[in-house]
């Protein structure tokens, strides 16, 4: 059989994962928190597993999710979606970004990623016979270079793909990034795919701007969303897009092919979660604290800090003061020998570019954290 994906092995959350469990390594390396999901929300499941909520969900989601999300929304962005026309509830956000670029990506589309970028865009694209045209953020804040975004584009470009807060560089678009990408879209009707998986995860006092904002923008995007990421229950593997009515039925053509529906008890129980919206609300504050935990913790070891984590739950550091490593190795050998699982940044990239940079993920109970700077320690030891 002929590879639909030739060049494309095990991605780099997985093999880190496995080292962390080989080597019992605490696991900074994959964004998942290892803190407990609300009391509320879990029994707020389990109350809808009783009442019998357990069978097929509509294929757009239960109405009531929708609804909620369509009041979330207009009161955060003022983008006035509605639930009938413009919300769909999907089995997660990475499956939401692959539907939505299989709605639009026909062979030969060149589709713009901005990299160091999430590792699941490029398969994607590649595997509706897209072709992706890679430019890079400016490292190592990771802010956009719309120079090289314009020159990127050519008749040919179908869509863009863009992460804010960024993921793995932690940047948070700024009002100026989504006026410079509008200006894109209207001049030249590309498509925009915008992953807002980090949503409320901003720190420093920063805004998170959404295209949703933007109605310029939303005519022709894709908005991606997690519930996994902002209620700390990324195995639930639940989220949604939002898009304009258009799009939105063509994205659901696909939708009821591929998984129909998703988990229903779930989807009431985020419907009733929704209800209150301090648990989002205060999320910036709740992971700003632990950030600032974190980097407390590593201020005096031999790392890097370019910058502190402007949004997300991820770390950029540098290692060049402990090792000539390339990054995979270096990230490898940490795992092995400290005890400390991180990822290396040149998986975010096609062409594997290495700055010598890696990511720790701070998503962790404060004595997680602790018992990983302490490990982390033993890197004075080797300089």
């Amino acid at each position: 059989m002929r590879s639909k994906l030739p060049d494309i092995g095990t991605n780099i959350f997985s093999v880190m994962t496995g080292m962390a469990r080989q080597y019992d390594a605490i696991n900074l390396a994959q964004g998942f928190p290892d803190f407990p999901v609300s009391d509320e929300l879990i029994e707020a499941v389990s109350v809808a597993m009783r009442k019998g909520m357990n069978q097929y969900a509509p294929m757009p989601g239960i109405p009531e999710l929708r609804e909620a999300l369509a009041l979330k929304y207009q009161s955060l962005y003022d983008c006035h979606c509605t639930a009938e026309t413009n919300i769909t509830i999907t089995p997660g956000a990475t499956y939401a970004i692959y539907t939505a670029l299989a709605t639009i990506i026909e062979p030969g589309d060149e589709v713009i990623v901005l990299e160091p970028a999430y590792d699941s865009y490029i398969p994607n694209i590649l595997v509706q016979g897209g072709i992706p045209v890679c430019v890079p953020l400016i490292a190592p804040t990771f802010s956009v270079d719309w120079q090289k975004v314009n020159e990127a584009i050519t008749s040919r470009t179908k869509a863009i793909v863009i992460n804010t807060p960024h993921n793995p560089g932690a940047y948070v678009w700024t009002k100026e990034d989504m006026l410079e990408l509008k200006k894109i879209v209207q001049s030249r009707q590309i498509y925009v795919i915008s992953d807002e998986v980090y949503e409320h995860l901003t720190f420093d006092g920063r805004k998170h701007e959404s295209v949703l904002a933007y109605p310029e923008l939303f005519a022709n995007a894709f908005v991606i969303y997690s519930f996994g990421k902002v209620f700390h229950a990324t195995g639930w593997k639940m989220g949604y897009c939002i898009a304009p009515e258009g799009l939105s039925a063509e994205f659901r053509k696909m939708h009821q092919f591929l998984s129909f529906s998703c988990n229903t008890p779930m989807q009431y129980a985020l419907a009733e979660y929704l209800k209150n919206p301090e648990p989002y609300l205060h999320l910036p504050d709740f992971y700003e604290a632990k950030r600032d935990f974190f980097l407390s913790l590593i201020r005096d070891l031999p790392f890097t800090v370019h910058e502190s984590s402007r949004g997300t739950y991820f770390q950029t550091m540098g290692y060049d003061k402990i090792s000539p490593m390339g990054d995979k190795e270096f990230a490898a050998w940490l795992t092995k020998e400290v005890g400390v699982a991180c990822i290396p940044f040149s998986a975010f990239y096609q062409s594997g570019k290495d700055d010598h940079l890696v990511r720790f993920c701070f998503a962790k109970k404060e004595e997680t954290l602790i018992e990983a700077a302490n490990r982390l320690k033993k890197l004075n030891v080797f300089l």
